[in-house]
Formats: C-alpha cells, structure tokens, sequence
C-alpha cells in the first residue's frame, strides 16, 4: 500500500501559496505559471485556505462577473481539508470522492510539507494496478519471477 510520503518523495514538496490579500489577477497569473489547479492561501505560516480553479468559475457563474482585483480570502475555501505522509493513497481517494475535492495540503506535526492533487493519487493507484496485474499474469503463465 502505497502512501502519501510515496508521492512526496518523488513529485517533491513544493506548494505554490498566495496570501489571503493576493488580488485574483494574481493569483489566477500564479496558477497559470505554474500549471497548477490550486493555491494554498497562508497567512504566515497557518492555512487560511485554498483557492482553485473551481472556486473562481463558481464565483463567475454565480456573479456574472470576475473582478480582478478581488482579494483571495473572498473566494477561498476556508476549511481546508488536509492529510499526513504516513496516510494511504485509498484514505485520500476516498476523502477526495467524498468531500470532492481535488487537492489535499499535506502538513506533518503542524507544518506544511506538501501538497498531492487527484491527479498524483490516480497516476500512483494507476502503476500499482499495472504492477499486480504484471505480477498476477506472470504468476499464472509461471514466468514469475524470470
């Protein structure tokens, strides 16, 4: 079983932040920049919230309209939902499918070490199928092993 450290180790533990003040513009800039779905909104070292992509088409649909220069903290999801390394890439599955969402900040004794998107989670259940799946029809034609 695979977990979230799994990930850590090999994507690595950059996580792209914006402050709570962070005009929209910019951090809609950042998260083109960076080719990311979503940014962490820190307020020093403590989680504010979380913007992504999501919640700025939300707004949009419900206003008519994108401003701009609207700080961060307007739009943000305040309650952020987080994980720790040492929890399995099915914990994070089933949190992402139940609360739907698509990112999940990764904090180990209080403090912010990462981050792992749908996206990291898919791709590692994805090559741990793949590799049983391998290991299933090499056993069953008795080249396992080989």
């Amino acid at each position: 079983m695979y977990l979230v450290s799994d990930i850590l180790k090999e994507k690595g533990h950059n996580v792209w932040t914006v402050s709570p003040d962070t005009p929209l513009l910019e951090a809609l800039q950042r998260l083109a920049e960076k080719n990311v779905g979503a940014l962490l909104v820190t307020d020093g070292e403590k989680i504010a919230g979380i913007l992504s992509e999501r919640d700025v088409v939300r707004m949009i649909a419900r206003k008519g309209v994108c401003p701009l220069d609207l700080p961060v903290h307007e739009l943000m999801v305040r309650e952020v939902i987080t994980v720790t390394p040492r929890q399995s890439l099915d914990d994070c599955m089933k949190l992402m499918t139940e609360k739907r969402i698509r990112h999940l900040p990764v904090l180990e004794e209080g403090r912010l070490v990462g981050l792992v998107s749908i996206g990291d989670v898919v791709r590692w259940v994805i090559d741990d199928q793949l590799h049983k799946i391998h290991d299933l029809e090499g056993y069953i034609t008795g080249s396992y092993g080989r």
